[in-house]
């Protein structure tokens, strides 16, 4: 086991608060007694921070087996871009990108997901061993999608966005951005349960950034509770949004790892079961130190070490 690992398996089997707290529940087979770390694997040539790190398929298999020893509990596996302004691609072109991935890193027993909005490419990833559909849509895109995730009994992550990625910028206008994205989420629920999803099957993102200024976004972590009933787990993604910039001062979406790790903590505080990040291992320590502050109980330290 690596140290990285090791340090994760710490944090799971921590006891306290946490393990009788209404996020304790199992969703894709993981126990959400405590805080699970989504690592960012995008096979695209354009994606906002990291576009063309990553691609073809050697590339994007090691960092993927790299994010799973640093401590990831998921790897997201994404072949379409889905920044402000981005373009479409077809679900072949997506495919031809992350089924090689999805197949490698299911066959070393890693939970994948796959970041689609395309029901086909969703069909294809989990024969191809996706446990989850991560859909930044909430299954709005493709009229088919919710159909094929019921048949599938997958878990799927119903995500709130206004329009598409090209269009979504000019859609950030809310009367109150709290209670509209908790009606606009209520009917990606009903929409999902008129499909046939088990209400166990589902995770719900708020879309922070997506269709979001940076105030608004803000005050949908304020009030993450808020979005959606208690009963579905949350995912969140701050890792280095353009409200961390804003808030941070930092133009350069790579450095803001710092701000990324504040976001983050504070998202789990306010009731986040799920963080879906960029920096691994850096997010894995992080909450492995906040988790043991917050349950005010000492990890097992390793062999030899000490608190000075």
């Amino acid at each position: 086991m690596t140290a990285a690992k090791a340090d994760a398996a710490d944090v799971r089997h921590a006891s306290g608060p946490a393990a009788t707290s209404p996020q304790h529940r199992s969703w894709a087979g993981l126990d959400l007694g405590t805080p699970r770390v989504m690592g960012i694997l995008n096979v695209t040539p354009d994606s906002f921070s990291d576009g063309g790190r990553h691609q073809g398929a050697k590339a994007a298999i090691a960092a993927g087996l790299a994010m799973a020893a640093e401590g990831a509990d998921i790897i997201d596996v994404g072949g379409e871009s889905t920044r402000p302004g981005a373009q479409a691609v077809t679900p072949d072109e997506e495919q031809a990108r992350i089924l090689p991935v999805i197949r490698a890193l299911a066959a070393a027993s890693i939970c994948v997901s796959v970041d689609t909005r395309n029901a086909a490419t969703m069909q294809a990833a989990v024969q191809a061993g996706a446990r989850i559909v991560n859909d930044v849509s909430g299954l709005a895109h493709d009229p088919a999608s919710a159909g094929v995730v019921a048949a599938l009994g997958c878990a799927v992550v119903l995500m709130h966005m206004r329009g598409t990625p090209a269009t979504m910028n000019s859609l950030a206008v809310y009367q109150d951005v709290v209670a509209d994205v908790r009606v606009e989420l209520q009917a990606r629920l009903d929409q999902a349960a008129s499909a046939g999803i088990r209400p166990e099957q589902i995770a719900i993102d708020p879309g922070i950034g997506f269709a979001k200024t940076g105030a608004q976004s803000v005050a949908l972590l304020q009030h993450l509770t808020d979005i959606a009933p208690p009963a579905f787990p949350i995912l969140v993604g701050v890792s280095r949004k353009r409200f961390i910039g804003a808030l941070a001062g930092e133009p350069q979406a790579g450095k803001r790892l710092g701000g990324s790790l504040a976001a983050a903590l504070f998202a789990l505080s306010r009731g986040a079961s799920i963080l879906r990040v960029h920096d691994v291992g850096a997010t894995v320590q992080a909450v492995r130190v906040w988790r043991s502050l917050t349950i005010c109980s000492m990890v097992m330290l390793p062999s030899g070490g000490a608190l000075d």
